[in-house]
């Protein structure tokens, strides 16, 4: 594609219907684009038409947080959520029960974007029983860090920051009412976003953030900048489409698996299986079986839904674009 004279590319801060909000660089005002035809999210690296008010070109990714959009009647079209990310913060509060089942999922797109997984436990001057929480967690996230971090007390802060190279980028996922924008907040060391408080009842958010933001990470005066990104509160975390992103995710799983006499062992009874004995000895949880079984069903189902849609609109002589 020839794009003329040589421009800067500025970075997508946030979407709205059509529009993008731009930056050149951190400390730039924010110019607001237009990005109809443009498959763009929030951390994209873009080239605007040579008039500075259209998105011409999106530089190609690095990585991509992405997930089956959450609307219903197409499954088969892809929501990234953030781009070009160095890091994910998956991020929990203490204040509800752990979770186990929807880390792993995290942790399965997280593994697919080609970012660097932490896990990020706020909250914890809110309960009693930390130790039990985060064991319950780590159970779950072989190899990954799971820290504590609080955008109230500053526990963390400076480990979390740590995690990001200069002109890197961490991107914070997780459900409504967990402390995403209070962490960042915390981080930038302003109220740069929008925070509320979580319901009483059931401690869930009322979702202050509603568009995914980027937001510069103050640096030393000497270092350079780095980037976050604040996301609206995700209910649902439906997979895409896995590259080793299920291998990973569940690695102990698949090393118990090497294990097994026969090669393509379901774990279903066969002789020899290493996998049904670490879960017979009390090595290995049943349900993290189960859920990893899940996982790789909804996976195929998936895969033959974007089978099904890219025949279909070959049918039709047209050829959706695949996400960066």
């Amino acid at each position: 594609m020839a794009l003329g004279v040589a421009r800067p590319a500025a970075r997508v801060a946030r979407l709205d219907r059509g529009w993008s909000s731009t930056l050149l660089e951190p400390e730039a005002p924010v110019t607001r684009v237009r990005n109809i035809g443009a498959d763009v999210a929030v951390g994209d690296w873009v080239l605007l038409d040579e008039a500075g008010d259209r998105v011409e070109h999106v530089v190609e990714r690095s990585s991509a947080f992405t997930r089956r959009a959450s609307f219903e009647g197409n499954r088969a079209v892809a929501h990234t959520i953030a781009a070009n990310i160095d890091v994910v913060g998956l991020v929990h509060a203490l204040t509800s029960p752990p979770n186990q089942r929807r880390l792993e999922r995290e942790l399965v797109l997280a593994f697919d974007s080609g970012a660097q997984p932490v896990v990020v436990l706020t909250k914890r001057d809110l309960v009693g029983d930390v130790p039990t929480a985060v064991a319950s967690l780590e159970a779950v996230a072989p190899g990954v860090p799971v820290m504590l971090a609080s955008g109230i007390s500053g526990e963390g802060l400076d480990e979390l920051r740590a995690l990001v190279r200069p002109h890197g980028t961490m991107a914070l996922l997780g459900a409504s009412g967990v402390g995403k924008s209070t962490l960042i907040n915390a981080l930038v060391g302003d109220e740069a976003l929008a925070t509320t408080e979580v319901r009483e009842g059931d401690q869930r958010g009322r979702h202050t953030t509603t568009a995914s933001q980027l937001v510069a990470l103050p640096a030393g005066r000497s270092a350079p900048p780095a980037w976050l990104i604040d996301t609206p509160g995700v209910r649902a975390v439906s997979l895409w489409s896995s590259g080793r992103g299920i291998e990973r995710a569940f690695a102990d799983v698949f090393d118990l698996a090497d294990g097994c006499r026969f090669r393509d062992c379901k774990h279903e009874g066969e002789p020899g299986c290493a996998v049904r004995a670490a879960v017979d000895d009390g090595r290995l949880d049943p349900r993290r079986l189960d859920a990893m079984k899940r996982l790789v069903a909804e996976e195929l189902v998936l895969e033959e839904e974007q089978r099904a849609q890219e025949r279909a609109m070959d049918r039709r002589g047209v050829r959706r674009q695949r996400p960066r």
